[in-house]
Parts: C-alpha cells; sequence; structure tokens
C-alpha cells in the first residue's frame, strides 16, 4: 500500500507541471476618437515645454551678426585673464581686459576674432594670438507671442523656426483660442495662419520663417 504522504506529493507535482499559463493581461485600448489621428505638436510640445530653451544654440560663426544681450564665450590660449564670458552691452561693446573697450555689435564672431588677435598684437601682449569667440546664448533676436497660449512672451530666435516651431515653445493653446485664425504682425504687415490646415498637411506655405522682431498672436 503506497502511503498517502508520498500520493499527496505526486498529485502536486502534476498539478504544477500541467497548470494552464495565466493570460496575459489586454492592451489598454486607445478611444475610438484618437485612432487614426496625427500627433499635434503644439499639444507634444506643451507636454514638455520648461520655458525658452534657447540658450546654447548653436550658430554660424562666420555668418551671425552678433547683437546686444548676446552671451560671447572668448577663449584666449594661454591667457586666462582675457578668456571668460562677456555679455555685449547695449551701446554693442564688451569690456576686455589688457583691451578694455571692444565693439562688438554688428561683427560675426569669426571678425570679432580677429579683431582682438589684432588688438593683442598691437599692444604686444602675445605675439601670435589664438583666439576663439564662440555665441553661448542668442538674446538680441526675438520674436513674440501673445494671446491664448500657455506661455506667452518673448522667445530668443536663435536658430531657424517657423511659426509652428514657435507656438510649440509656447506651450500649448487655452481651451478657446481660435487656432485658424492667428495672425503674425511684421514691421507694417500681418501674414495669416492657420494652424489646423497645416498640422493636417494643408497650405503649408503659411508655415514661413520667423524673423527678428515678428509678433505671433493668438485670438
Amino acid at each position: 500500500m503506497i502511503p498517502v504522504f508520498f500520493l499527496c506529493l505526486a498529485g502536486s507535482s502534476y498539478a504544477f507541471q500541467t497548470a494552464p499559463e495565466a493570460p496575459p493581461p489586454p492592451a489598454q485600448e486607445r478611444p475610438a476618437s484618437e485612432v487614426g489621428q496625427a500627433p499635434d505638436p503644439v499639444k507634444m510640445g506643451a507636454a514638455r515645454a520648461g520655458g525658452t530653451v534657447m540658450s546654447g544654440a548653436p550658430v554660424d560663426r562666420k555668418s551671425y551678426t552678433i547683437g546686444a544681450e548676446d552671451v560671447l564665450q572668448i577663449t584666449v590660449w594661454g591667457n586666462q585673464q582675457i578668456s571668460g564670458s562677456y555679455t555685449v552691452r547695449p551701446d554693442g561693446m564688451i569690456s576686455v581686459p589688457l583691451i578694455k573697450e571692444v565693439q562688438a555689435s554688428g561683427r560675426t564672431p569669426a571678425q570679432l576674432e580677429d579683431n582682438i588677435a589684432q588688438a593683442l598684437k598691437d599692444r604686444k601682449m602675445v605675439i601670435d594670438p589664438n583666439v576663439t569667440v564662440s555665441v553661448g546664448q542668442v538674446h538680441s533676436r526675438k520674436y513674440y507671442i501673445q494671446g491664448e497660449v500657455n506661455k506667452p512672451g518673448a522667445y530668443d530666435l536663435a536658430v531657424p523656426t517657423t511659426i509652428l516651431e514657435g507656438l510649440v515653445n509656447a506651450g500649448g493653446f487655452r481651451d478657446f483660442a481660435k487656432r485658424g485664425k492667428i495672425r503674425i504682425l511684421r514691421g507694417s504687415k500681418e501674414l495669416k495662419f492657420n494652424y489646423d490646415q497645416v498640422i493636417h498637411a494643408k497650405h503649408l506655405e503659411q508655415n514661413i520663417m520667423l524673423e527678428p522682431g515678428d509678433q505671433i498672436i493668438v485670438p
């Protein structure tokens, strides 16, 4: 006679080996209203927006024109006294140790490199100066967004930016924004922008590049 203990053990082993696997949990279903919809770039921007994020944006050293309030990073190899960060004053000048006043506004970073290098040579401070000028932060070129957006205000135009990209930076629309009647004021001109058309790839010619001083108005 087989002891009851071994019968129970065998039954437990059989149950363990033959127990059916639990079905995987059902995938979360998307609402029918969202199926087939393209992502809204402004809503996506609103989810990750944290304010203006133009700091440290790359610029073309040979074509970008330095302006007031721009933050420059100047490096003179072997000279820590001059190397450092400089903010362009409203008068377009920067104060550089050993050289004093230097005109920065209206020049490209490459031109400013040559100016500083020549000034060091003229004063016989450095025989063969190796100077590098980069734009750390662009603040002289701005566009403006006002009206029914979550983050109205001034935004740095550090890199080429379209109207749609500008609206993304504003953190999304408020509930009653008239997205089809957006206006861009450019000097004496008024341009139209229909957000709903553009995000559905219609009349894409509206999505032009922003220029310094542009005002985007969302009614």
